[in-house]
């Protein structure tokens, strides 16, 4: 009895495996889609000179003061043209001269603007005759790990896992349940953890080819580093792929039409995409709402990557990060086990 229920978990891992390979479209998304989106934010966010911003100035000493700051491109106007160009964004700044002085014009909501107000009033001063008064020297320094494309990467894997599991999973059961499939598997004699294990386990026989792949392309293309253990950072991703496999199952135990799956998977995923730090800081949301940003499994994901990779940390100083991972793999597998339907 013992290996014929051993044989049917087998028979239905084999089973869900062939037939993901055997859709274009997952292949697509699970492999495809994230190596394009690095490719684009990669080449969108690369390591380039600063920009030489656009800026106005009402007197030509003005415009010569500022011409002498790289970071400008200072262009005579007069106060009239000067103001149309802030308002379609032709320049980001206007420097007027007036008798009590010089009053820059600006929209402090904007950075480049904040950015050329600064460089602006320095330039200005020094011809005006002003010196420093400690003498200061630069050391660029371009470190890999501090690119927006090192930091993207782990939230890319993330997401990916999440999405790759989730839809994988649910809209597989909820399309055979759909066809009276699953009607004929109550007669079998499968338990039901098997059949849902069964679907946890095909998506771990992807999980390795998925992972190598997408951060392979990273490592190759973008040199992104890999600062911790690689095995440690293999647990990191088995956890996050069981975790968002789990809450599949959960959202599809009940679902009867796509439509209704569907809505269900875009409603437990569409806050994590935005609250989970994938393509920023998670910290950029106010304190307020800190608590329940950390609680998200993608969040704690996603800070167990980065943790790994950009800062070498090793399994016991990401503790925190892997018990959430822990809590939201048992709790949505032992409901979804309670709660599914085969009808």
């Amino acid at each position: 009895m013992k290996n014929l229920e051993y044989s049917s978990l087998y028979q239905l891992t084999m089973t869900r495996l062939k037939l993901t390979l055997r859709e274009p479209e997952a292949i697509f998304w699970i492999f495809v889609f994230p190596i394009l989106l690095a490719v684009g934010l990669g080449i969108a966010f690369r390591n380039r000179p600063a920009d030489v911003l656009p800026v106005g100035a009402t007197t030509a000493q003005l415009t010569q003061a500022l011409a002498a700051e790289k970071g400008l491109k200072a262009t005579e106007m007069n106060e009239s043209a000067g103001t149309r160009a802030l308002a379609v964004g032709g320049i980001v700044l206007l420097a007027e001269q007036r008798p009590d002085g010089v009053v820059y014009r600006y929209d402090d909501t904007n950075p480049d603007a904040r950015t050329a107000r600064t460089l602006a009033d320095r330039a200005i001063q020094v011809a005006a005759g002003r010196r420093d008064a400690v003498t200061a020297k630069n050391e660029l320094v371009h470190e890999r790990g501090a690119r927006y494309i090192d930091f993207v990467v782990p939230g890319l894997l993330g997401m990916n896992l999440m999405g790759s599991a989730m839809w994988g999973l649910g809209f597989s059961i909820v399309d055979g349940r759909q066809k009276k499939l699953l009607k004929r598997m109550v007669a079998s004699p499968m338990a039901k953890w098997q059949y849902l294990m069964g679907y946890l386990l095909s998506r771990l026989g992807m999980l390795a080819v998925e992972v190598m792949v997408f951060l392979g392309f990273a490592r190759l293309v973008f040199g992104v580093p890999f600062r911790g253990p690689l095995w440690e950072l293999g647990l990191v991703c088995l956890m996050t792929s069981l975790v968002f496999s789990a809450m599949g199952l959960l959202v599809a135990s009940r679902a009867r039409t796509m439509e209704a799956v569907s809505g269900l998977m875009n409603l437990v995923m569409l806050p994590m995409w935005i609250l989970s730090g994938v393509f920023f800081s998670a910290s950029r949301f106010p304190a307020f709402m800190q608590p329940l940003v950390e609680a998200l499994p993608l969040t704690a994901a996603i800070e167990a990557m980065r943790g790994n990779m950009l800062q070498g940390l090793r399994l016991d100083q990401i503790m925190a990060p892997i018990g959430i991972l822990a809590l939201w793999f048992v709790l949505p597998f032992a409901v979804s086990l309670r709660i599914f339907k085969w009808r």
